[in-house]
């Protein structure tokens, strides 16, 4: 059985009795800090917080490394204390488009564990996920995000209908939205991989059933796992009527990102693949999640469907992942490609790659929030192709080739900016 969601930054207005980590850090006498900088940010040129409203984040799996990392991190760019490496949005061809500052996205979310956000992020920082002393430094926002935090299920003995969970989850968004007078909410799912459903299965998974939440409540959606989402034919009329924006399935982070790069190339070069084969290590709540075979399957689908949409069919070779709980929130990847040169010679590439999925998968989870949040307010509906760059599993119509994908964020970023 899986324990769905697993695994937000700060607030414009804080609420009364709090403040913010610049005040905060100023007071202290840290405003030299390391890592530190005061140069405007992207978000920050496109006007004070609240501008337009303030934004939701709604996380589903608001306790798991993914969200609390993106949470903690948030409120430490916000403050100054650290530049915004590896936030895409963050970048001068995304300025001018009307994004919605990170001083303005106010966390939340779901989640079926009650580990206190802090204490999570003390946790990370034992791992070396965050750097040493942040969780302090930003325990204001870690715990206002705390206190958005609602109880997630279906637990084990929850006899409620799925219209039933539905319902409560969708609540548990709309009163978030009111009590923070919130412009828009975006929900991402950052939870535990579960297995993909049964053909005859008569329920709803769980990661369906926080999809259909945020249509009710009228929120855009992106899923940054390999679970189900909105991709069952049960919502495919919910999601057409919606009028709202979602994106993707199953974040790209590592391996895959690197596949996306070298796939391409080999393909331009004439150079033919032969066999492809991959290996991960992690621990971690990814890592225990992923030690079920079913679970497994859903998440490497992705990083083989990037090579069968770029070469036109899949190689030789498969994907394995080991859950070695030594290894923490790290892990390594390990690629062994086989491809045939000029006279047939036969050589080999191997790859390995080795990092933080959290630390990689943060900031995207930030830049989807924002696009996805500014399509929201543009009027723009519907599936977009044009987030393809960050997720394994884009929606229809988009390009595998990481380099194609770019290309069509970037003209997303003029249709944004033309809107703005």
């Amino acid at each position: 059985m899986h324990t769905f969601p697993r695994p937000s930054s700060s607030t414009p207005d804080i609420p009364p009795g709090r403040q913010p980590v610049t005040a905060r850090a100023d007071r202290e006498g840290r405003t030299d800090a390391p890592g530190r900088t005061d140069v405007p940010s992207t978000s920050e040129a496109t006007g004070p917080a609240g501008t337009a409203g303030r934004t939701g984040v709604w996380f589903i799996g608001a306790r798991g490394s993914v969200a609390t990392t993106a949470t903690a991190g948030c409120a430490a760019i916000a403050a100054g204390l650290h530049p915004p490496t590896g936030m895409v949005t963050e970048t001068p061809p995304f300025a001018d488009s009307g994004l919605p500052a990170l001083t303005s996205l106010v966390f939340g979310g779901h989640d079926t564990l009650d580990c206190p956000l802090a204490k999570r992020a003390e946790a990370l920082a034992d791992g070396g996920v965050l750097p040493h002393g942040l969780p302090s430094a930003v325990r204001a926002e870690l715990d206002a995000a705390d206190a958005e935090i609602r109880p997630g299920g279906p637990l084990p003995g929850d006899t409620r209908t799925d219209q039933e969970l539905i319902a409560a989850f969708a609540a548990d968004l709309t009163d978030f939205a009111h009590r923070h007078d919130l412009a828009r909410t975006v929900v991402v799912n950052v939870a535990s991989t579960e297995p993909a459903p049964g053909p005859g299965d008569p329920r709803l998974p769980a990661s369906s059933l926080y999809a259909a939440a945020a249509l009710r409540a009228g929120c855009s959606y992106a899923n940054f796992t390999p679970s189900t989402g909105l991709r069952t034919p049960a919502l495919t009329d919910t999601v057409a009527s919606s009028g709202l924006p979602h994106a993707g399935r199953d974040g790209k982070t590592g391996q895959t990102l690197l596949r996306s790069v070298l796939a391409p190339m080999f393909l331009q070069r004439a150079l033919a693949v032969r066999a492809w084969s991959g290996s991960n290590l992690l621990g971690g709540g990814d890592g225990a999640a992923l030690a079920d075979p079913a679970a497994a399957a859903a998440k490497n689908a992705g990083k083989e469907r990037v090579l069968a949409d770029t070469f036109g069919t899949a190689p030789e070779g498969e994907v394995h992942i080991d859950d070695v709980p030594a290894m923490g929130d790290w892990k390594t990847a390990w690629d062994h490609i086989a491809f045939d040169g000029f006279l047939g010679s036969r050589m080999i590439l191997q790859t390995i790659w080795q990092g933080c999925d959290s630390a990689l998968a943060a900031p995207l989870v930030l830049d989807l929030a924002r696009l996805l949040a500014r399509a929201h307010e543009a009027g723009i509906s519907g599936p977009l192709p044009e987030l393809g760059f960050y997720f394994k599993d884009p929606d229809g119509g988009t390009s595998a080739a990481l380099a194609e994908q770019y290309a069509t964020l970037l003209t997303f970023a003029e249709r944004l900016r033309a809107q703005a």
